[in-house]
């Protein structure tokens, strides 16, 4: 029996509260990938616990596509006291994208050279470039030059591969959840129905569309055809089966026919997502920022590149997902350095890195400590080395005088 409830509302949602909340980092001037040179690039973050002594107890968490910075918000059981990424432990740090709507320099941010929203100016950025900008961010806003643990899922796991190759920052493990080493044509082609129907929408005018009456209806069907790609048939299915609904407004467009509960789910997640004042220029943006993703681009062979991944790294993959289907987590715990693959079985299709919290943490801790044991005794043995060195010298200092006397 399908447990839908009126008006759709028959899915966890794996958002909460959405804002531009956080501290702010401030870069003088920020080139891209492509050339373009931003001015006065805000990066939005938040940051939970307390950085250690040695700064080295730092973890990245990377938000999907329409997250922000306030990770306990949409990752509660993970992030936090007491839970599975402990801020009494560690040090987390999650920064909002370039390109984003939510505090990072993107499409709805003031171009300085021109006193205007850059809108559809706003250059082409990438993967690459946000991990870029954040370690900036790192290293000279929080000092930080090691980070313990990258990890995030979907177009946050992306992330966390990249960092695996920045210089900027050290990097001492990874986490990847729902993601590939690059972007497919499957999910390009996902990514571009989306942009499509944001087209579409009279109103976007190409990107130059009026702030107080943007294109509400293609953002709106455009959140839509992301949801169904982020589930599962069986998921819909279980949740709303061929249940009906009253819902005067689909009814009136079928001319007196059924109206099914997934109809009205899918209305009410579009204007929801209108709700939250996400922007439809910097869904475009966000969308081929996701498409550029490909950690061989301009650096090598493919396989080539992931092998030179070393550090260890934890690859999580829901065996539903059809977006990011778990032949690439195979793929990518194969061919990392040190990479390690766990499936979780689930029907939550890809939202499940999201939505299976109370699987994905146990195995998060337990990677956790992994590391950190590796780490300890890796720092046990430069400290033994260090000591085994002064020994040799104030042996040989002694042997020194006693050929003197």
């Amino acid at each position: 029996m399908a447990s839908g409830g009126q008006d759709g509302e028959g899915m966890k949602d794996e958002y909460g509260i959405v804002d531009d909340a956080g501290e702010s980092f401030v870069l003088p001037e920020f080139q891209v990938e492509h050339g373009e040179i931003l001015k006065n690039v805000t990066v939005r973050y938040q940051t939970f616990g307390t950085l250690s002594e040695r700064k080295d107890n730092a973890v990245v968490v990377c938000h999907a596509l329409t997250g922000n910075a306030a990770v306990t918000n949409w990752w509660p059981s993970m992030v936090g006291e007491g839970c599975f990424i402990d801020t009494r432990k560690y040090f987390v740090v999650c920064a909002n994208v370039l390109g984003s709507c939510y505090g990072t320099c993107g499409p709805t941010s003031i171009n300085p050279d021109t006193g205007k929203k850059y809108g559809a100016t706003f250059p082409y950025v990438t993967i690459r470039d946000t991990v870029r900008l954040h370690a900036l961010m790192l290293r000279d806003g929080l000092g930080i030059r090691e980070v313990f643990c990258a990890i995030g899922g979907s177009m946050g796991g992306m992330q966390v591969l990249e960092w695996g190759l920045v210089e900027t920052v050290a990097l001492r493990s990874g986490v990847v959840l729902a993601a590939g080493g690059r972007h497919t044509p499957w999910q390009i082609g996902m990514s571009e129905l989306q942009r499509q129907a944001i087209y579409a929408d009279p109103k976007y005018k190409g990107g130059t569309y009026d702030d107080s009456d943007p294109p509400v209806k293609g953002l709106s069907v455009a959140r839509q055809i992301a949801m169904v790609s982020y589930r599962t048939h069986h998921s819909y299915f279980t949740k709303f089966g061929r249940d009906k609904t009253e819902h005067p407004d689909i009814r009136e467009k079928t001319r007196g026919g059924d109206v099914y509960q997934v109809e009205a789910y899918l209305r009410h997640q579009g204007n929801k997502f209108i709700q939250r004042n996400f922007d439809a220029q910097t869904y475009v943006t966000l969308t081929r920022l996701m498409d550029s993703h490909d950690i061989a681009r301009n650096r090598g062979d493919y396989l080539t590149i992931m092998s030179k991944i070393r550090v260890p790294f934890l690859v999580v993959g829901i065996t539903s997902d059809i977006l990011y289907p778990v032949t690439e987590q195979q793929e990518l715990a194969s061919y990392l350095g040190q990479g390690e693959l766990h499936l979780i079985d689930s029907e939550e299709g890809h939202d499940g890195f999201l939505l299976e919290q109370a699987r994905i943490g146990p195995m998060v801790e337990r990677f956790f400590t992994r590391v950190g044991t590796t780490k300890a005794v890796a720092q046990q043995q430069e400290t033994i080395s260090a000591l085994a060195a002064q020994v040799q010298t104030l042996t040989a200092q002694v042997q020194n005088l006693k050929s003197r006397l």
